[in-house]
């Protein structure tokens, strides 16, 4: 109770502009929680549905059956794959049929559609990660605005009551400081989202470099086969 009412007594006691940097301190710490949260959503429904398509898909070539692969590639339940959409531009281009050029203008065909595949699918992770790079970089910073505006009016009201003494300064510090505490724990939050995030795209795109490197693989074997 003693410590709610410290917190009541010294929001009360603060200025209009550091107050205002509060505000925006809370605004900023919904925000990175809520684009963080998103993400981790997403990026776990995409690494769970890749797991299964990776297992089943792994025995499908096994036995050779490239073309069975691509119709369960392009199945919904796999829709959130990163590895099923490179996976599939690169089997769609790969086109099993005798028609359409040989093997060799195949495969650099797939290679071109599996790098546009892998390039959408990261830069589509990486949706919201810059908005948590800004608020983890500059929220310290718009804290550290708040506590010197603090810190002048403490000063100001020190002047003007000319009252004094180590108690009054440090009521005003005190005051000042939380700007820049909460600045912290906002940018703690969002740079821990960011990095975060971060190592599961390069994980993600790890992953799509060995799918995809292992498509091409099973192809030439089975055109080997067929030869």
């Amino acid at each position: 109770m003693h410590g709610m009412f410290d917190l009541a007594h010294l929001w009360q006691s603060m200025g209009i502009i550091p107050k205002f940097v509060i505000v925006i301190m809370a605004l900023l710490s919904v925000i990175a929680i809520a684009v963080g949260v998103e993400r981790l959503y997403v990026y776990s429904k995409a690494k769970k549905q890749s797991r299964i398509l990776l297992k089943l898909i792994s025995k499908l070539w096994q036995q050779g059956k490239i073309e069975e692969s691509l119709k369960l590639a392009k199945d919904a339940k796999f829709k959130d794959s990163h590895l099923a959409k490179v996976l599939v531009a690169g089997l769609n281009e790969l086109d099993l049929g005798e028609a359409g050029g040989g093997s060799a203008q195949k495969l650099d065909s797939a290679k071109k559609a599996i790098d546009r595949a892998t390039v959408q699918s990261i830069q589509e992770f990486k949706r919201g990660i810059t908005i948590l790079g800004t608020i983890g970089s500059t929220s310290p910073f718009i804290g550290l605005f708040g506590t010197v505006f603090g810190i002048i009016n403490a000063f100001q009201s020190m002047g003007a009551t000319g009252a004094g003494g180590i108690g009054t300064v440090a009521t005003g510090i005190a005051e000042a400081l939380i700007s820049t505490g909460v600045g912290i724990g906002v940018a703690i939050v969002a740079v821990w989202f960011f990095n975060s995030l971060l190592n599961s795209i390069e994980i993600f795109t790890g992953e799509m470099a060995n799918a995809s490197s292992e498509l091409i693989d099973n192809y030439n074997k089975l055109k080997a086969k067929g030869a």
